[in-house]
């Protein structure tokens, strides 16, 4: 018997990617789950705080332990957009190649390219908050989409020790410096 841990994301990257980490460990399940599915809204001013928002809702609707995250790319010169509105960046219809070009835009007079991926992780169970956890990790942004593996930004983030995209790099390379 493994004990259930709920992904409270409908990201299927995300889900892939955690999943991998925690299938030895956990009976892992995505959104929806047991009838839950709905779609949370980020009105956290922090990643912690939609994170939490996330773990605990999921938490409340389905009595499992639920890990969510609330993650985001940050580009030096842009202010540090998209950040918390990362997945909403443009508009919530715009894809994620519209989404690419509007950073692109944005960099197209600035020398400096610098980016990081930030990441708050909520685990929540019966207790409460069990543990939380927070990560970057620090790298540039192209001049153009590079790979078509990972999600996101992926394929327009340089990382300076992987020496390549995210898009880039294997599932494998990605987790030894991932966020």
């Amino acid at each position: 018997y493994m004990q259930k841990l709920i992904i409270a994301t409908h990201n299927t990257g995300k889900f892939k990617e955690f999943s991998e980490l925690f299938k030895d460990k956990y009976e892992v399940h995505s959104l929806p789950y047991n009838g839950f599915d709905e779609d949370i809204e980020e009105t956290g001013s922090s990643y912690f705080e939609n994170a939490l928002l996330k773990a605990k809702t999921v938490f409340d609707a389905t009595g499992e332990t639920c890990l969510a995250d609330d993650s985001g790319l940050s580009v030096t010169a842009l202010n540090g957009a998209p950040g918390l509105y990362s997945a909403r960046f443009g508009g919530e219809n715009l894809s994620q190649a519209g989404k690419n070009a509007l950073i692109f835009e944005g960099l197209k007079d600035k020398k400096d390219r610098s980016a990081k991926f930030i990441c708050c992780l909520v685990l929540y169970g019966k207790q409460g908050v069990i543990a939380v956890g927070n990560g970057e990790v620090e790298g540039e942004i192209l001049f153009e989409e590079r790979g078509k593996g990972g999600f996101g930004y992926d394929s327009i983030f340089f990382s300076k020790e992987l020496n390549k995209s995210f898009g880039e790099a294997t599932a494998e390379e990605k987790s030894l410096v991932s966020h």
